[in-house]
């Protein structure tokens, strides 16, 4: 579900330095904190979602610049879709709501940590985390 919002402006037409590439839509983000991603070629960096009480790994999305700047200046999780190219807030539809509490950036630029409040399921088949199925590891020295 688009989120409406206020007008974006314009991209930054040169990324600084070899760790950034330019994003494919516009976007609002701090030039400071759009200068420090590491992009894929479709201007995408993973976010790995945790439960903030408990650290627990809820789930892994794309944010584009835009759903960085909207999720840090909202307060909820703002995403990328890839599958339907367009931006959606966690819980806008399911009512499983993502309040964010922190956000981190990896060290090489390319993946955000994001702490959130989660109200309801995480996953989109009504678990609580994406990551419910084990597998096994069979490796010798396992434990």
């Amino acid at each position: 579900m688009p989120v409406p919002d206020a007008p974006v402006t314009g991209v930054p037409s040169e990324p600084s330095g070899p760790v950034a590439s330019p994003p494919v839509r516009p976007s609002r983000l701090d030039p400071a904190i759009a200068a420090r991603l590491r992009r894929t070629p479709d201007g995408l960096v993973a976010a790995v979602v945790r439960a903030h009480d408990s650290g627990e790994v809820l789930m892994v999305a794309w944010m584009d610049d835009e759903a960085l700047h909207r999720t840090l200046t909202t307060g909820r999780a703002t995403y990328w879709s890839r599958s339907r190219r367009e931006y959606w807030v966690k819980g806008a539809t399911s009512g499983h709501h993502q309040y964010v509490r922190s956000v981190a950036l990896d060290c090489d630029g390319d993946a955000l940590l994001v702490s959130v409040e989660q109200v309801g399921a995480a996953c989109h088949t009504g678990h609580r985390t994406c990551f419910f199925t084990e597998l096994p590891v069979t490796a010798p020295d396992a434990r």
